[in-house]
């Protein structure tokens, strides 16, 4: 019963155990806060890029891209797990604002959107047409008139608020898109002609706000057959660069790639005497994680380093403790004589201390954790509130396209922070007291003579 009421007399009657719990919970709160907005934002990252991207990708990174996809897809339709699939075109081309006379290269990217909005997210995304994403194709003002959907931070400066101006009314700006077609052999197409590129004119007819700032600020959605057409793929056997795959719900999104990349490999086997087949060599298929593992790795690294950071944050407050145990043992180094006198055994000693740095340690964890919970359930007002008085944001929302601030505060983040600090606790009280228990007994109790 000793060890348990000597280390909470002890705490009670050190001020200085007050400054140990408080140095714990600054570390706590500070790795709660930080390690839960960055995976807050890795998650947030990454679930934008499944929206956008679906679960499965087949694709070519060739520009000629491949065919038979279509025929590919049927079969795809044959599958217990499949729920939809929507043929994509990927490619480059020049961009000409009529009404300004910008002209820029730009991502184009192709889609059926009858079949895209019931594979992919991009029906939220869109702005006019969000209730109706069927018609994104289709201007407001002239239905018959070809319409292109733009990445909205080609047209509207992000603010610092993470908002953008959207008319009310949507406007009658024209786009003459040029591109230059490619045979399946990767020349082009009118080489020897007077024209060698083809050219159209396309009206605005929405605009798209996916959430991925390098997509929403480069790219320009055609209909699938007009940009095939200009991009020359509209030939006897028509090419696509990607077919992207949503798999039924519950569906385990690993074990249906892999299911869907033995269909391709059989189904390229079959077509071994088709006269395009060596376009199927450079096709690959990939889980959505595994297509845009080179956006997603940066941030997943960024995370691994601040773990690694604030591990040293977590020695820093075993020094702490370290340095605050050395001094109560050495003011307790009396009473530590008095339990030896009265047979207090060596490890009973350990124990007493061990419980105190305990009891020190998970203070200070739930004071940090709650601490933290109150702050980031607050951080968006805190910082709205900061934004409207002093114009001070922790992302500049004309950089980072992130709307609030994101966190995720998982069960077993603060678990693991908790833990580790009752340990950080532990460790650093350890040697102190291992040290202090070492003397002896009349060592100790000798009262100095003058």
């Amino acid at each position: 019963m000793y060890d348990v009421l000597l280390p909470i007399k002890f705490f009670f009657r050190r001020r200085i155990t007050i400054l140990a719990v408080l140095a714990v919970a600054l570390s706590v709160f500070i790795v709660v806060v930080v390690m839960t907005v960055m995976h807050g934002l890795v998650l947030d990252f990454r679930e934008k890029n499944h929206i956008f991207f679906s679960d499965c990708i087949v694709s070519t990174d060739s520009l000629v891209g491949f065919s038979l996809y279509e025929e590919f897809i049927t079969q795809l339709e044959k599958t217990d797990f499949l729920e939809s699939a929507s043929p994509v075109i990927h490619t480059f081309g020049l961009v000409e604002a009529e009404t300004s006379g910008r002209n820029a290269a730009l991502d184009l990217m192709g889609i059926d959107i009858d079949r895209h909005v019931k594979t992919t997210g991009f029906a939220d995304s869109l702005y006019y047409r969000s209730d109706e994403p069927t018609l994104a194709f289709e201007p407001e003002y002239d239905a018959n008139r070809p319409g292109c959907v733009v990445g909205i931070d080609l047209l509207v400066d992000r603010q610092r608020t993470g908002q953008y101006s959207q008319l009310s009314y949507l406007p009658m700006w024209s786009y003459l898109i040029t591109c230059f077609p490619l045979t399946p052999k990767g020349t082009l197409a009118k080489v020897g002609t007077a024209l060698t590129a083809n050219s159209r004119t396309f009206y605005y007819s929405d605009n798209c706000n996916s959430g991925l700032a390098k997509l929403d600020g480069s790219v320009v959605y055609l209909p699938f057959n007009d940009l095939q057409s200009l991009c020359g793929m509209d030939t006897p056997s028509p090419r696509a660069n990607a077919v992207y795959i949503k798999f039924k719900q519950g569906c385990d999104i690993e074990a249906c790639t892999q299911k869907v990349s033995v269909l391709w490999k059989d189904f390229i086997g079959r077509k071994k005497d088709f006269p395009l087949a060596n376009l199927f060599d450079t096709v690959s298929v990939q889980d959505w994680k595994a297509y845009r593992r080179g956006t997603i790795a940066p941030m997943e690294k960024e995370q691994t380093m601040l773990i690694l950071l604030f591990a040293l944050v977590g020695l820093i407050t075993v020094f702490i403790i370290f340095v605050i145990f050395y001094m109560i043992i050495s003011r307790k180094s009396r009473d530590i004589g008095i339990l030896k006198s009265l047979g207090v055994s060596k490890l009973g000693i350990v124990r007493v201390f061990l419980h105190l740095a305990f009891l020190i340690g998970f203070l200070g964890s739930v004071i940090g954790i709650l601490s933290a919970l109150l702050f980031l359930v607050n951080i968006n007002s805190l910082e709205g509130w900061l934004f409207d008085k002093f114009g001070f944001q922790m992302w500049n929302r004309e950089i980072y396209a992130i709307g609030e601030i994101p966190y995720q505060a998982k069960p077993y983040l603060l678990a693991a922070v908790g833990i580790c600090a009752v340990a950080a606790c532990l460790l650093g009280a350890l040697l102190p007291t291992l040290n202090a228990v070492r003397k002896k007994c009349v060592d100790v109790l000798r009262v100095n003579q003058l």
